[in-house]
């Protein structure tokens, strides 16, 4: 999609992997090192990482890890927002194991950066299906350098906040 740039590393034995990143401020994904954009950049591509890029303005949920979809309820979620542009996430939920969703059993939420204004605002709630969450909370987190980075949750985020399905705003 266009918040991410993946660009995997074909070459054996390479630590480090040069790429073009389009016209935009990204965000290195494991460092939260801010990277201009228009240019080829040389990225570090250590065997266990590859170079991974989230493009200025994007929304980026991170969940909790599931090794199946009925596990456990998604909750807390995280959203790392990039500050540096606008930008626009729509959060889809179904049940995960049948197909009711083809008959309008699931929820959107759609939520907005903006960075003129450094809100965020999550809206409300559209749909429904059985056994959703009728309350969640969102962990926010502005990334930065060493802040929000990586597949882990973070252990610090920046607000939180506790969403019953009506829209709210949370400023930075």
């Amino acid at each position: 999609g266009p918040a991410l740039m993946v660009n995997p590393v074909t070459d054996p034995g390479v630590d480090s992997w040069r790429l073009y990143l389009p016209q935009s401020a990204w965000y290195d994904f494991w460092t939260g090192e801010r990277v201009v954009g228009g240019k080829f950049i040389t990225a570090a591509a250590p065997l266990e990482t590859l170079p991974l890029f989230v493009r200025a303005g994007s929304i980026v949920p991170m969940g909790p890890a599931l090794q199946y979809a009925s596990e456990k309820l998604a909750d807390p979620i995280e959203l790392r927002i990039h500050p540096g542009a606008e930008g626009d996430f729509v959060l889809y939920e179904d049940e995960g194991d049948s197909y009711r969703y083809e008959e309008g059993a699931h929820t959107t939420i759609r939520m907005h950066w903006d960075d003129a204004r450094q809100t965020l605002t999550i809206g409300e709630r559209e749909g429904e299906f059985p056994g959703m969450l009728q309350r969640r909370t969102f962990n926010i987190v502005w990334v930065g350098e060493g802040h929000g980075t990586g597949v882990s949750p973070s252990e610090v985020f920046d607000k939180s906040v506790h969403y019953d399905g009506h829209a709210v705003s949370v400023t930075r």
